[in-house]
């Protein structure tokens, strides 16, 4: 049976309607009906080829909501019917140190969900089940999608890092990954700081649950010294990162989730016991619990929705950066 997709079929090119055979399904497997999908800048990077790693036809797409259609036979915690979703990873291999710690995300065999196989700009998907996260009820699909990967990418730090209500954070960056980062930090108790460039966003930062919000061009950013526990930059570019090591308290962190940008620091700042420190997406146990909490703390993507056919102009307005702040697929 055919799979009906959308897909580069090569590097830098418009995507184009493509069919491909569906693979068997494999015991431990789950055929996910897409319904919606988001549309993340590393789909972008991946049309591009920017990172040497993408492979012709390319089916982009790892923000994933759809339903169960069908299980392998050793899938038992779902059933067909039920809403899921499929973030950056479809796989992993179920037996290292990382895996079996629950951290499949850093499992080096790791298998992402578009990158050398089909991804999620199609009618359907097959996936490990493992990867495969029930949605709860009361989080809307266009909700949903963009947390699979924006959202998780923010949470996951927060977690890991052990971050605290009694804690100032900042959050650098008001885009696709940042206005999450503040809307989780509010609900997690914590101070909030936004830091961003564009001035006409400091009503909508405090909207989402910034107690505070910084211009990055404004010399007012030195009276917040020694004064953040975290801060998490979602920015794909360089900043005087001397500048936001110097408004940490000792023992604070400076985290990076975006994916880009290079980072030069004088050893003598870092003596407080500052830490500089990096992550990347989350595993599927983190994702069912940053479901969970997106759905009872009310979070929410501001997105804008596409129809499947015009996934050409939706990628466009995202490398533009005219959408504000997720574009969806609607399958």
């Amino acid at each position: 049976m055919k799979v009906l997709s959308y897909a580069a079929l090569k590097e830098k090119s418009l995507l184009e309607k493509y069919e491909y055979e569906k693979p068997a399904l494999k015991d431990n497997e789950v055929e996910v009906k897409i319904t919606h999908c988001g549309i993340c800048h590393s789909d972008i990077h991946l049309i591009d080829n920017d990172w040497g790693i993408s492979k012709y036809p390319l089916i982009p797409g790892h923000e994933i909501i759809g339903t169960v259609e069908e299980t392998g036979k050793n899938v038992k915690h779902l059933k067909k019917g039920m809403r899921v979703g499929i973030g950056w990873q479809a796989d992993s291999c179920g037996y290292c140190e990382y895996c079996l710690k629950g951290m499949e995300q850093l499992c080096s065999r790791n298998q992402p969900t578009c990158v050398g196989r089909p991804g999620g700009f199609a009618h359907s998907i097959i996936v490990n089940s493992k990867f495969a996260i029930p949605v709860p009820d009361n989080l809307d699909s266009v909700n949903a999608a963009p947390l699979l990967c924006a959202g998780i990418t923010v949470y996951n730090p927060l977690r890991i890092y052990n971050v605290k209500p009694s804690m100032r954070v900042g959050i650098i960056g008001i885009g696709g990954l940042g206005h999450l980062a503040i809307q989780f930090a509010h609900a997690f108790g914590c101070e909030v700081t936004a830091f961003s460039s564009t001035k006409d966003k400091e009503e909508e930062a405090k909207r989402l649950g910034a107690h505070n919000f910084v211009s990055i061009k404004d010399t007012s950013v030195n009276k917040y010294k020694n004064y953040f526990d975290f801060i998490i930059s979602t920015v794909f570019v360089d900043l005087d990162w001397k500048v936001f090591i110097s408004l940490l308290k000792p023992n604070g962190q400076l985290n990076f989730v975006g994916a880009g940008g290079s980072i030069n620091i004088p050893i003598p700042m870092l003596l407080n016991n500052k830490i500089i420190s990096g992550s990347a997406i989350g595993s599927p146990s983190m994702i069912y619990e940053m479901f969970q909490f997106a759905a009872r703390h009310n979070i929410q993507a501001k997105t804008e929705v596409f129809p499947l056919e015009n996934v050409n102009e939706a990628i466009q307005k995202v490398k533009e950066n005219r959408v504000r702040y997720r574009a969806v697929l609607k399958i």
